[in-house]
């Protein structure tokens, strides 16, 4: 009977993995993936969907639930990363009015959002708290690899969702990429001029947040990395 639990609660946790490493993904693919028959995903999914734990969206999508990404948001609350962000984030989220994120390298090639201070226009990047996007096409990702250009940060368009551009730096504890902070703004709303502008009002926010994790005679990223 306890190995049975135990199995159970194995696959339970492989889909909601899969769920959320995906962001979201229909039965089909998730008892694949989890080498699972479709009944014994459905009735595991149907469980965590009851307790909150993943949704279910019009399409038949699961997504993350809104109680693991409280959870998740708890979890985080506590680390310093998060906490000695908050500032910074605050303070560019205002100057600019667009939406601000902080996230970090998940699982299987992606960054995960740890935290967001939503802009002031009434159309804005909603929270992503919780949720995974790919390293390889989004600017968080590019940050995150250190992929920036000589000026110091990242601009993708159209990355990871159409109509939307986001602006990223990397987060430096000492000389170590640890985090990449983005500004994740409405295409329409973004010319050549703001793009310079948020760019480097990005790189300062970062650059503060970096002083923060480092040492007093390592604050700042090294030479050629700005």
């Amino acid at each position: 009977m306890a190995d049975q639990a135990t199995r159970t609660v194995e696959r339970a946790l492989a889909l909601l993995a899969s769920v959320c490493d995906r962001g979201g993904s229909n039965l089909a693919d998730t008892a694949r993936e989890c080498e699972l028959a479709p009944s014994t995903a459905l009735r595991l999914l149907r469980t965590l969907e009851s307790t909150g734990f993943v949704r279910k969206d019009e399409s038949g999508t699961y997504r993350p639930g809104s109680r693991i990404i409280q959870l998740g948001a708890q979890a985080l609350s506590d680390e310093s990363l998060v906490d000695l962000a908050g500032p910074a984030m605050d303070e560019l989220a205002t100057e600019t009015g667009e939406s601000v994120y902080l996230s970090v390298v998940g699982h299987a090639a992606t960054a995960v959002y740890i935290k967001i201070v939503e802009g002031t226009h009434s159309v804005r990047h909603a929270s992503w708290v919780g949720r995974t996007v790919p390293l390889d096409v989004s600017a968080a990702g590019h940050a995150l690899r250190g992929k920036v250009s000589e000026d110091g940060y990242v601009i993708v368009e159209r990355g990871v969702e159409t109509d939307v551009t986001a602006i990223a730096c990397p987060v430096y504890s000492q000389s170590r990429i640890v985090a990449a902070m983005s500004l994740v703004i409405p295409s329409y709303r973004l010319n050549a001029d703001q793009t310079t502008q948020y760019g480097r009002l990005l790189i300062a926010a970062a650059a503060d947040v970096s002083a923060r994790l480092s040492s007093p005679t390592e604050a700042n990223p090294p030479e050629g990395s700005r």
